[in-house]
């Protein structure tokens, strides 16, 4: 099967010489093939897609083109289980608001992606249908959550797919897998209809295989929506119109008690490679820092802030008003048997852990606490905004671990600054994007490009020149 970009489908599609029902037959057999190989798929969805297909306007931006969705996002009609025993039976009554937007666009829906349970983990390996295999190699992990999304667009199944970010659920997984992995501003884009982790930092995002496909993806899907009071009304530029390669004198900032941490040398020279191109390009790149304290405190603040707001968002799954039902002969012990039959090991952690935070004993010395660490770290950022369009900062200091190496308690626990950074474009709320740029023994790895509030064009250009000046774009893995 031929992979084509969403461009090049675009042209394909108002070809009248182009058989659209034998391209489907062959996306179809590619996406068994590779559930068979990677176990990405929750659902796939054949004859949804084959009945937007006898409607689409193919005139239409994403006419015809076929998506895959996370399976934490709501889907009238067609399982929406987020990966977990919990709500392994739910069928939605309503969309998600970007679905809508979907449907509008044409865009055909093939599956909905597997996941960390819940969206709660960086690995993947949690999922109730079990763990997600790497494209390049099926040894290794796609990385979480949004890893079914990110291999099944890595692996040529279909050329976008969409995912949610928490901590770095759409980047890191982009970034093992090698493709475009990215989320906009916080509010960009309508959460409405996405299943909450934590409200605070759950950003909607995308997956493609090169810079000109992600910004029609999220020109697409951005813009007000009153049914998510938190989505911004800000104008949406036209992002694929104003790509632009010329980055003369933009300023880029490399953070030193980032890069420090780096140990790896062949992505450390990888890196190095990078900022010499985007100097080659006319950039200015300098270093700054952040307090090393700060950055310490990164995995804490977020594990303390986003499983505080996943036991407020999730309290609902009890087996009464929604989600899987044990038996029980009290209401208590209905709901204390079926979060703990319905919910597995790490989830289960995590809300603990949010409750221990929430206790009125405990919210000023943990939770607010949390919340006041965030702000002095955003603040910092801030003060580098000043002064600079870009943060630069690898994506990750290693490849895609070995799934052996992992396990349902993988809970992005490790405390290195360079397996949580990813994060700081969360507590900030600002656009970030995974860029492939380059390999390290087979396997794919990725700088992140940062800017500010709303200026996903910024990060969009930076991106797409380092793209063209690295020739590095559209590659996929089918076999590994």
């Amino acid at each position: 099967m031929i992979q084509y970009s969403i461009e090049e489908l675009q042209k394909l599609f108002q070809s009248s010489s182009f058989d659209k029902e034998n391209y489907y037959k062959e996306v179809f057999k590619e996406a068994q093939y590779q559930q068979e190989r990677l176990n990405a798929f929750v659902t796939i969805t054949k004859n949804e897609a084959y009945e937007t297909l006898r409607y689409t306007d193919f005139d239409l931006a994403l006419g015809g083109i076929p998506y895959v969705l996370k399976d934490n996002y709501h889907t009238k009609g067609i399982k929406t289980t987020a990966s977990s025993r919990m709500l392994e039976d739910y069928i939605p009554t309503y969309n998600a608001h970007i679905v809508d937007l979907l449907n509008r666009q044409g865009a055909c829906l093939i599956g909905k992606a597997s996941m960390d349970e819940l969206a709660m983990g960086g690995t993947n390996t949690t999922a109730l249908t079990g763990p997600v295999s790497n494209p390049w190699d099926s040894s290794r992990i796609a990385g979480g959550s949004s890893g079914g999304s990110a291999a099944l667009v890595a692996s040529g199944v279909v050329p976008f797919a969409l995912g949610s970010d928490t901590g770095d659920s759409i980047r890191k997984p982009a970034g093992f897998c090698g493709v475009v992995g990215f989320k906009p501003t916080w509010g960009r884009i309508s959460r409405y209809g996405l299943i909450p982790y934590a409200s605070s930092l759950d950003t909607v995002g995308a997956f493609t295989r090169n810079v000109r496909d992600m910004a029609i993806v999220i020109e697409a899907l951005s813009g007000r929506d009153d049914k998510d009071m938190t989505s911004s009304m800000s104008r949406v530029p036209h992002y694929l119109d104003n790509l632009d390669k010329n980055i003369q004198g933009m300023k880029i900032a490399v953070i030193q008690s980032i890069n420090d941490e780096i140990t790896n040398p062949l992505i450390k020279t990888n890196f190095e490679k990078v900022i010499q191109t985007f100097q080659n390009l006319g950039a200015i790149v300098s270093e700054e820092t952040i307090p090393l304290k700060l950055m310490k405190a990164l995995h804490p603040i977020y594990t303390i802030i986003a499983n505080c707001e996943a036991t407020s968002h999730l309290a609902c799954l009890d087996g009464i008003k929604f989600g899987y039902r044990a038996s029980g002969r009290t209401i208590e012990e209905i709901i204390t048997r079926s979060r703990t039959q319905g919910l597995g090991t790490s989830v289960k952690h995590r809300l603990i852990l949010g409750h221990l935070a929430l206790a009125t004993e405990n919210q000023e010395k943990m939770f607010r606490k949390a919340q006041k660490v965030r702000r002095l770290i955003v603040e910092e950022l801030n003060r580098i905004y000043k002064d600079y369009d870009i943060i630069l900062m690898p994506n990750s200091n290693t490849i895609a671990p070995m799934l052996s190496e992992v396990t349902e308690y993988s809970l992005n626990e490790e405390k290195d600054i360079l397996e949580n950074h990813l994060c700081l474009a969360n507590f900030a709320g600002t656009p970030s994007l995974s860029l492939p740029t380059g390999f390290v023994d087979h396997m794919p790895i990725a700088v992140n490009i940062m800017g500010r509030l709303f200026e996903e064009q910024t990060v969009f250009n930076c991106a797409y020149a380092l793209e063209a000046a690295l020739h590095f774009k559209n590659q996929y893995s089918r076999e590994g």
